[in-house]
């Protein structure tokens, strides 16, 4: 196998596991995309504190 293993070869792989082991593949991934989905959208809902005079936090006193 590649240092940097093509899909295909993945698949390949993925292929050979056992049946559980493929299922439970399959829930670490939905998983990890799951978190990563919500992070990407909690970003844009956030996206407003990034604009110039909407920082509470850099008022002077």
């Amino acid at each position: 196998m590649t240092q940097n293993p093509t899909i295909e070869e993945i698949k390949i792989l993925i292929f050979q596991l056992p049946i559980k082991e493929q299922i439970t593949l399959i829930e670490e991934l939905e998983e990890r995309l799951e978190t990563l989905t919500m992070m990407q959208l909690a970003k844009t809902g956030f996206s407003e504190w990034n604009e110039p005079g909407e920082d509470i936090y850099d008022v002077e006193s």
